[in-house]
């Protein structure tokens, strides 16, 4: 993986792993990130997960050729990333760690150890001189840890981002970077969207060719697209024209219902609709697309007198992960007492900018002329802008 004549890719790919961290599906695998910036200093970029300290610690003696690494900068301390460090100080005792001041509290609680002759400690604006190559580093709290830092790069104009602007899926599997990156960044950043905003702030002046994260491929084509992508979900902005149904069925009405809604909503010129049932689907991949369009369809039963428990989960996620600025419809069945859009529109209260279509669907049991009326009327409104 080129990154420039002097920057280095020193990480591995791990294809054994089927859940990162532990609940979200890498049917691709998962790529831990380290790059070596060799210079008069040299610098190694982060380490990786504990399973391939073997060949982490190969790739990078292949790329020193005899020589000893002069700094270990850490941007991140979660373990996939800093597993590792003990292994390489105690390969090259002589390195310095550089890294926050909390972070190095983070390496105490870890290891038991926290560098205190070997350390530098970096704040917003310091900078490290390597020769021809010069670091800045900028604070990145809670993107998506507190301790967390980003490099700049001058010569080359590389930014070492950190967690932001990763991906699921292992470097060696090619596919495109939108889908993976958007429902890695909701589903592990996209709580702090606020504190993302203020990152990319700092950096919108550097001249950025390249960006190395920690996560995922290398960026450099295709690079205002995927920051102009990042702003949008980092300031919760709807991403394209859409809809997502997001359902669960007990006994077959509420999918035919979503079923009849899905095609009378493509009819009327919604130009992408996905359906997703939340009970045989990984959770993660409905979040993300309810981030990436503007509208959202939950149907669901009345479930003990509340909603059907995934579809309770699938909104606590959305909540936990600051959901707002968005429309969304509702179709619910319950028996004898129907109940879910109540539950469902008192769950959004805290919610910014959430807003409730004038026309839903109520089914008691089976659908009627009725609530076919209501699932009509459901798709008119929510096709409104679309219709020629």
């Amino acid at each position: 993986m080129y990154i420039s004549d002097d920057i280095k890719y020193v990480g591995v790919n791990d294809h054994d792993l089927d859940l990162f961290e532990g609940h979200y599906h890498v049917p691709h695998g998962m790529a831990y990130n380290s790059y070596i910036i060799l210079d008069e200093k040299i610098a190694i970029m982060d380490s990786v997960e504990t399973n391939f300290k073997d060949e982490w610690l190969r790739n990078i003696k292949e790329e020193l050729k005899g020589k000893t690494p002069d700094y270990l900068v850490v941007h991140h301390m979660e373990p996939d990333h800093s597993s590792n460090i003990l292994s390489l100080m105690e390969t090259y005792p002589t390195t310095k760690v550089v890294a926050s001041a909390q972070a190095f509290n983070m390496m105490k609680n870890f290891f038991g150890e926290d560098f205190a002759e070997n350390r530098i400690i970096v704040k917003n604006g310091d900078k490290l001189n390597l020769g021809k190559h010069n670091l800045t580093f900028f604070t990145a709290a809670m993107v998506h840890w507190p301790e967390v830092i980003s490099s700049y790069e001058e010569t080359d104009g590389v930014l070492f981002s950190a967690d932001a602007f990763g991906k699921f899926g292992a470097n060696d599997f090619e596919e495109a970077w939108d889908e993976e990156a958007r429902r890695y960044f909701i589903g592990i950043v996209g709580k702090y969207g606020q504190q993302v905003q203020m990152l990319l702030k700092q950096l919108e002046n550097l001249k950025i060719k390249t960006i190395c994260p920690l996560h995922g491929p290398v960026i450099s084509e295709n690079l205002n697209h995927c920051v102009d992508l990042y702003n949008k979900w980092s300031g919760y902005k709807v991403e394209e024209d859409g809809i997502l149904i997001a359902y669960t069925s007990v006994y077959g009405h509420t999918k035919e219902a979503v079923e009849i809604l899905a095609n009378k909503l493509k009819a009327y010129g919604c130009p992408k609709v996905i359906v997703r049932d939340l009970a045989r689907s990984d959770i993660s991949y409905a979040v993300s697309d309810a981030f990436r369009f503007g509208k959202v369809v939950l149907a669901t039963t009345t479930f003990n007198g509340d909603i059907f428990p995934y579809m309770k989960e699938f909104i606590h996620c959305l909540m936990e992960r600051n959901y707002q600025n968005r429309r969304i419809g509702i179709i619910e069945n319950g028996s004898w007492a129907p109940a879910a859009k109540k539950v469902i529109q008192s769950m959004f209260e805290s919610c910014t900018n959430i807003r409730f279509t004038e026309n839903s669907v109520t089914i008691k049991s089976a659908l009627n002329e009725n609530s076919l009326n209501e699932i009509d009327a459901l798709s008119k409104e929510l096709c409104l802008c679309y219709s020629k």
